[in-house]
């Protein structure tokens, strides 16, 4: 079910519902889903290999926040240095593709000139059918890149293609993109603490 239902009568009473239904969302995350990106990503920081991200609009904004705390968050204490690229970052880039070919090449085209066998994508889309999203977790398939899709309401095309499907259940924008930079956040966490002197970990900050 969609949410919200109704109008509310105080901010507060919205916030109580909204919660509520974080809550439900959360309690329907596929943990072995999130093991399997993890394993995924450890492996590819592990090998050498890089890391790309890419969303539209909000999830964009997700991307981008990936690549500061994957590539900074990750490094901070540890051995690890990770090769992460947000394919949202370079407008230029970005706007040069969707005015001379289609807006829905504009992921694509980048993993064509850069990605890779062994690589990881991660696609951030609520709806999961965004069709540049889809476009490159389909190169990424046919390209021997392996692919985390992050979706929610019914998943869309991206969670049937992808290797590993990071589903959120719940039928808001705001809820799924909440859930979404929560789950970007414990997995770069994850890895981080992962690589650092098990001492360190009580003494830092995450």
């Amino acid at each position: 079910m969609s949410f919200p239902q109704r109008t509310y009568g105080k901010a507060g009473d919205y916030l109580a519902a909204y919660r509520q239904t974080i809550m439900e969302a959360w309690q329907d995350i596929d943990l072995d889903a999130v093991s399997r990106a993890g394993d995924m990503l450890e492996k590819a920081i592990a090998d050498g290999r890089t890391i790309y991200a890419c969303g539209n609009g909000g999830s964009a904004a997700i991307s981008n926040h990936l690549l500061c705390d994957f590539f900074k968050g990750i490094q901070t204490d540890t051995p690890l240095r990770p090769r992460v690229i947000s394919l949202a970052s370079p407008i230029e880039l970005i706007t040069a593709i969707a005015n001379d070919m289609a807006y829905e090449e504009v992921f694509a085209y980048q993993l064509r000139g850069m990605a890779q066998p062994g690589d990881v994508l991660m696609t951030i889309s609520s709806s999961g059918n965004s069709e540049n999203i889809v476009r490159a977790i389909g190169w990424a398939r046919d390209n021997q890149i392996g692919s985390i899709a992050m979706t929610g309401f019914d998943g869309g095309r991206s969670a049937r293609l992808a290797d590993v499907k990071l589903h959120v259940p719940a039928a808001n924008y705001g809820v799924v993109e909440d859930v979404h930079q929560s789950m970007m956040h414990i997995l770069a966490q994850y890895l981080r603490h992962r690589a650092m002197a098990p001492e360190l970990i009580p003494q830092r900050r995450f």
